[in-house]
């Protein structure tokens, strides 16, 4: 029973995304969601109460992919190999963002849903938790400054030139052309 409430789960964030990326979140509703997956609106409730609970879990597989390059960085073993590896570490994160770039695609067409969940207690937990360790990363003096200047660097303008995506560069550029531009650019900026 478990297997199938979790493929469940799985359909109907897949359809809400779906959904949330065509329609916008304020424009799609919970009975909207039932429709397309073929079932009552009551069952839909067994699985999320509400949309914003559907949003929320959605956002949080984002934070999951920080998460996921963080624990990478906490397994090394010791400061220089944070250096050395962060290039790799960058391009899968570049990885995970092409891999996932529908859920990147609902946070910048929804930005305004998303101010309903900034202060829901699961999301408050995963961003500080991200947060503080990457602020432990970027202030550890036994990596010097220039080091950890090009790694914020790096990082940052990767997400933003893949998280700005067609908004940024037209519709009419594919994302792995982006990516590969990235790619380079993290290379340059990390040095």
């Amino acid at each position: 029973m478990a297997k199938r409430q979790g493929s469940t789960k799985e359909r109907i964030l897949e359809v809400a995304l779906r959904l949330f990326n065509e329609r916008g979140y304020d424009k799609t509703s919970l009975r909207e969601i039932a429709e397309e997956l073929g079932v009552t609106k009551a069952a839909l409730y067994y699985y999320f109460e509400t949309k914003r609970q559907i949003l929320l879990e959605l956002h949080l597989r984002l934070h999951a992919l920080g998460e996921g390059i963080l624990d990478q960085v906490d397994r090394l073993g010791d400061e220089r190999d944070a250096v050395a590896a962060w290039p790799r570490l960058l391009d899968e994160l570049i990885d995970e963002v092409l891999a996932n770039r529908e859920l990147f695609l609902l946070h910048q067409r929804n930005q305004n849903a998303f101010s309903t969940i900034v202060d829901d207690p699961r999301h408050v937990a995963a961003n500080e938790d991200i947060e503080q360790r990457l602020r432990r990363l970027l202030r550890n003096d036994a990596i010097p400054l220039r080091d950890r200047v090009r790694m914020a660097c790096a990082m940052g303008a990767a997400l933003t030139a893949l998280m700005g995506g067609d908004a940024l560069f037209g519709d009419d550029v594919p994302a792995d052309v982006v990516a590969s531009h990235v790619r380079a650019a993290v290379r340059d900026l990390v040095g």
